[in-house]
């Protein structure tokens, strides 16, 4: 069975994903239900799971009522209980699970949270990122560590090229204006952003993020010799997750 992944646009600008199987429907961080439960009702799908990277509201909104609607199973994060009350199974780095005959692979992503997960499908050269990783970009460290955050990207980074990266937020637009006001003149960055950016960006690549996000780029020694001279990996992370913090 091939399965299918619909992004569904909520709130501002977040994404929750609809996995579709035949009939079955896997959802993965619902900020709100209506637009869930509306796709599942004209489509005539069935929800069995909540998939959950980490316990921010804007991930986890729409939890309650579609387990209350449709019976379905909510996954998350080991360790999140109190902060993800609806959860009924907790995973961590490693879990290997399916679902519809879909295969998931749970990968530690700590740094945007202190337990956030990271969920690849490689059957569907998929991952599932939530707020780590984002096109050009990563996610704030509310809870985590630079070093943390910074590993969490390196192990991202070592999926296969081609496998597609879903985000938490249509962010594009800004990661690009920072990182050309950092590296205005960097090849692989005005290369990818030679093209005019759609209004909708998500999925892009592993490949593409290898090659261009300057976040991921700061493990590459060439990288960090022209931009932070004698930073290792972790400071390098530290100083450009600051100025972004910064960028107005």
């Amino acid at each position: 069975m091939v399965a299918e992944i619909v992004p569904l646009s909520l709130l501002q600008d977040n994404y929750a994903y609809l996995i579709v199987a035949g009939k079955s429907a896997i959802v993965v961080d619902p900020s709100e239900a209506s637009p869930v439960e509306q796709r599942l009702k004209a489509s005539g799908l069935r929800l069995l799971a909540v998939l959950n990277t980490h316990h921010h509201g804007d991930h986890t909104g729409g939890n309650e009522r579609l387990k209350s609607e449709t019976g379905c199973r909510v996954i998350g994060p080991q360790g999140e209980r109190r902060r993800i009350r609806s959860l009924d199974e907790e995973v961590k780095e490693g879990d290997r699970f399916a679902l519809a005959e879909v295969d998931f692979w749970v990968m530690g992503v700590p740094g945007h949270t202190r337990s956030g997960v990271a969920f690849y499908c490689p059957s569907l050269s998929a991952v599932f990122t939530g707020d780590t990783l984002f096109l050009l970009g990563c996610g704030r460290l509310f809870e985590g560590t630079p070093g943390q955050m910074a590993e969490s990207l390196r192990k991202l980074a070592t999926l296969p090229g081609e496998t597609r990266v879903y985000c938490g937020h249509e962010y594009t637009g800004k990661n690009a204006a920072f990182c050309l006001s950092l590296f205005p003149d960097d090849e692989p960055l005005r290369s990818r952003l030679s093209r005019n950016l759609p209004a909708v960006t998500v999925p892009g690549t592993i490949a593409e993020e290898r090659a261009s996000n300057p976040f991921l780029r700061v493990h590459d020694p060439q990288f960090r010799s022209r931009y932070f001279p004698g930073f290792t990996a972790e400071a390098a992370f530290a100083s450009l997750r600051e100025k972004k913090d910064a960028f107005v």
